[in-house]
């Protein structure tokens, strides 16, 4: 048995027998139209920010606002390179030190508003470090930065110094560990002659 709904009642009163027909199956084939079309359920994630940037130029020069990152061992000593001027610039040394970080991960210091991240890559200052102990060292600086909140990370051509490794597979490695977050890299390279020059300047005595 057809039921009409108690809406159409209203309908028998203002239109004529076909009138009243052709008004019901108008309304029925509309709420069927609706019931047919297809619902995007798709949620889209949101696109990666990341992203891989060079400069030439002055590492802290960078925006004020941006994280700042580099490479040291176990022991702090930060005594050649461009480490000593984060010790001079940051100070922090016994604060560093109080964070016990092994190598592997990544001490962290909070200096006018932004992060400074240490990347502990080796155990003495006199070793040199390898791709997996940078890899891991980076990734623990990338969930910092995802519980932080961290979006700009400014650094230099981190272990290709006085350390020796190569770009490209550090640049390689950048791009895998920090490729699905919205965290931007800018990396900062001297000009070649300036680059010589405050490299003897900061060499190990």
């Amino acid at each position: 048995m057809l039921i009409i709904p108690r809406c159409f009642n209203v309908c028998l009163r203002l239109y004529t027998p076909n009138q009243l027909t052709v008004q019901v199956l108008y309304s029925l084939l509309s709420m069927s139209s609706q019931l047919e079309k297809p619902v995007n359920t798709e949620v889209k994630p949101a696109e990666d920010s990341w992203r891989l940037n060079y400069v030439t130029g002055n590492l802290f020069s960078c925006p004020e606002d941006e994280a700042l990152a580099h490479c040291i061992s176990e022991d702090c000593r930060m005594g050649a390179g461009i480490a000593v001027m984060f010790k001079n610039k940051f100070k922090g040394v016994a604060e560093l030190k109080e964070q016990k970080k092994l190598t592997g991960q990544c001490a962290v210091l909070q200096r006018d508003g932004r992060f400074v991240y240490y990347l502990i890559t080796k155990k003495k200052a006199s070793q040199k470090p390898i791709y997996d102990s940078l890899r891991q060292s980076l990734e623990d600086m990338k969930s910092h930065c995802v519980l932080n909140g961290v979006k700009r990370i400014s650094m230099p051509r981190i272990g290709c110094g006085l350390d020796r490794l190569r770009w490209e597979r550090v640049s390689e490695m950048l791009d895998q560990v920090f490729r699905h977050t919205n965290v931007s890299i800018t990396v900062y390279s001297l000009p070649e002659k300036a680059e010589t020059t405050v490299m003897k300047e900061n060499m190990r005595r």
